[in-house]
């Protein structure tokens, strides 16, 4: 797989390529957006996970993207996904360059219609000093993309359908941690259309 300034590009002019398939008629039924911040370290790029505290209402401790609920104030999507990032791991939406959207997602249910924004850390502020919020984050994740393409790490199970769409099931392992549901499908979704050789 290309490294550094190489494969940046090539994940750049395929997320600018790329068109959403979106889940709703429009954003405005969508009430929640994550940031999918790709981090280049020590000359390997990088997505960044994180892992919810035993303190939080929902979801403890699974592994997602930063993120959460548009609240009024939010212009857009993207604007929930910067702020929800800033305040949970500390990432500055000035030290983020939005690469596009990934196709809209779910949970298993259906019920919360999520938005995926793809955003690039200036490498320049690599290591980043990352502030993970107490209540909410109990770890960063700073997942090498090489170990997201070795089938070793993932457990396959039958696909599911949701939403009217047939999206793979699957489970990826990193460092003793399970990542499954919603955010493994929309990692899978990240690397077929950033990161495939197609």
């Amino acid at each position: 797989m290309e490294t550094g300034i190489a494969l940046v590009d090539r994940v750049r002019d395929r997320m600018r390529a790329h068109r959403y398939r979106p889940i709703a008629p429009d954003d405005h039924a969508i009430r929640h957006a994550v940031l999918i911040p790709l981090y280049q370290l020590d000359d390997q790029l990088h997505i960044v996970l994180t892992k919810r505290t035993t303190k939080v209402r929902l979801q403890q401790g699974h592994i997602s993207f930063p993120g959460g609920g548009r609240e009024a104030h939010d212009p857009d999507l993207l604007a929930t996904a910067l702020r929800e990032s800033q305040e949970e791991i500390g990432l500055e939406p000035d030290h983020v360059e939005v690469l596009g959207r990934i196709d809209d997602f779910s949970t298993r249910d259906g019920e919360v219609l999520i938005a995926g924004f793809v955003g690039l850390i200036d490498p320049q502020r690599s290591p980043y000093r990352w502030q993970a919020a107490e209540f909410e984050v109990a770890e960063i994740l700073e997942v090498p993309v090489p170990h997201l393409f070795d089938p070793a790490h993932w457990t396959v199970k039958a696909p599911r359908e949701l939403n009217g769409r047939m999206w793979p099931n699957e489970d990826l392992h990193y460092r003793g941690h399970r990542v499954f549901g919603a955010t493994a499908r929309a990692l899978r979704n990240v690397l077929e259309i950033a990161f495939s050789q197609g």
